[in-house]
C-alpha cells in the first residue's frame, strides 16, 4: 500500500450555499457549485438517505469503505481492529459557510443506538481557517417544551439570541459535544473532524433549501429528535472552555474530545516524523514531500488531501516551510 492523494468529493445541492473557498483553498483549476460548501475526505460515510453520495472513491475506482472492509487490518492496524472492528471512526471534511448555517445540534452515540440504530453520533470539532463567528451552546436552560414550541412555530432563529456568539480566528479550533446547539457564521473556512455520520436536528431551516418540517427530525418526529439536544445553559467560561488557540500539538483540540478524534498540526520545515496509523492528511499551507519506506508523494500543495493506511508505518514530511493537519482516530 501507499499514501493515496483523493479529488475533491463535494456532495451536490446542500441545502446551504458555499464551495468558493474551498476552490480557492484547494486550488482547483474547475469551480464548484453555488450549493457545494462541503468537501468530504477519506469519506466512508454517506449523506443521509442518499446512497454512495459523500462516499469517497479512490483513484482505481474502488470505493474506500469496500477497500477497508476487505483489508481492515492493513488499513487500521492490528490494534484498532481489535478495538473498533473494520471501522475508520472518522471523517473529515472541508466547510465552506457561504451563509450563515441554521441552529441545529448531532446526537450522541447512545442516543443514535436508542432511536436509529447507528454506531455512532456526531461529535465534531473544527480547525478554523478563515475568520468569522460561530455560536455555541445555550446561554440559559432552555425548558424542552419551549424549544419544541419554538421549533415548530418555526422560531429557532431565536434562539441565536439565547447562545454564546464566539469570533473565532485562523488556527483556533472548536469542539462541539455531541447535542450542543450551533450553528456557523457567513465566511468562516474549516476543517472539520467528526464521527462518521450524517445526523442533525435542525432547529431552524427558514431561508435555507431544505424543508426542515420533513427532513429535520431524523424521521422520528421533533417530540423525539428534541430530545437529543442538550438544553441546559453553559456559561460563558464552559463554552470557551471548547476553544483552544492556535498551537503546534498532537491533537490541537480540547482533551474532552479524544475519546472520538485527534488532530495533529506540523508544521514542516526541514523534516518531520509521524506516528503510524490510519491518517488523514491535509496541507494548510506550502509545499510538501511525503515519504514512507516504499513509496513517495511529491505533489502536495495547500489544499492537497492524502488518506495514509497503518500498513505505511511512520511516514516522513518534508518541506522549507509548511503547515500540515493530520486527522487520527481514537487510539
Amino acid at each position: 500500500m501507499a499514501p493515496i492523494l483523493l479529488p475533491p468529493n463535494h456532495p451536490p445541492r446542500r441545502f446551504y450555499a458555499g464551495g468558493a473557498q474551498i476552490s480557492a483553498f484547494r486550488q482547483l483549476q474547475s469551480p464548484i457549485g453555488s450549493h457545494e460548501p462541503e468537501d468530504w475526505v477519506a469519506s466512508t460515510t454517506c449523506c443521509r438517505g442518499q446512497g454512495n453520495v459523500g462516499m469517497t472513491r479512490l483513484p482505481d475506482g474502488t470505493m474506500l469503505a469496500d477497500a477497508v472492509a476487505s483489508e481492515p487490518e492493513r488499513w487500521l492496524g492490528a490494534d484498532h481492529v481489535a478495538k473498533y472492528g473494520p471501522d475508520t471512526k472518522l471523517l473529515v471534511k472541508l466547510l465552506d459557510a457561504g451563509q450563515r448555517l441554521p441552529v441545529h445540534a448531532h446526537p450522541h452515540v447512545d442516543w443514535a443506538s436508542k432511536h436509529l440504530q447507528r454506531k455512532h453520533g456526531k461529535a465534531e470539532a473544527w480547525y478554523i481557517l478563515m475568520p468569522g463567528s460561530v455560536w455555541l451552546g445555550l446561554t440559559e436552560d432552555v425548558d424542552p417544551k419551549e424549544l419544541l414550541q419554538i421549533v415548530q412555530e418555526e422560531r429557532g432563529t431565536e434562539l441565536l439570541d439565547r447562545m454564546h456568539k464566539i469570533d473565532v480566528e485562523p488556527h483556533q479550533t472548536v469542539y462541539v459535544p455531541p447535542g450542543v446547539l450551533h450553528a456557523i457564521g457567513p465566511c468562516v473556512l474549516m476543517v472539520e473532524v467528526q464521527e462518521p455520520e450524517d445526523l442533525s436536528v435542525l432547529c431552524e431551516w427558514s431561508g435555507f433549501k431544505i424543508d426542515g418540517k420533513a427532513e429535520g427530525h431524523l424521521g422520528l418526529g421533533f417530540e423525539t429528535a428534541l430530545t437529543a439536544v442538550e438544553t441546559r445553559g453553559r456559561t460563558r467560561e464552559e463554552a470557551m472552555a471548547l476553544v483552544t488557540e492556535a498551537k503546534v500539538a498532537e491533537s490541537v483540540f480540547v482533551e474532552e474530545s479524544h475519546s472520538y478524534f485527534q488532530l495533529e498540526r506540523v508544521i514542516v520545515k526541514g523534516q518531520s516524523r509521524c506516528r503510524r496509523g490510519f491518517a488523514i492528511l491535509v496541507v494548510l499551507q506550502g509545499n510538501v514531500t511525503l515519504k514512507t519506506e516504499s513509496s513517495e508523494l511529491s505533489i502536495l500543495k495547500r489544499g492537497s488531501t492524502v488518506v495514509i493506511p497503518h500498513e505505511d508505518g511512520e511516514f516522513t514530511l518534508e518541506s522549507e516551510d509548511a503547515d500540515v493537519a493530520i486527522a487520527r482516530p481514537p487510539q
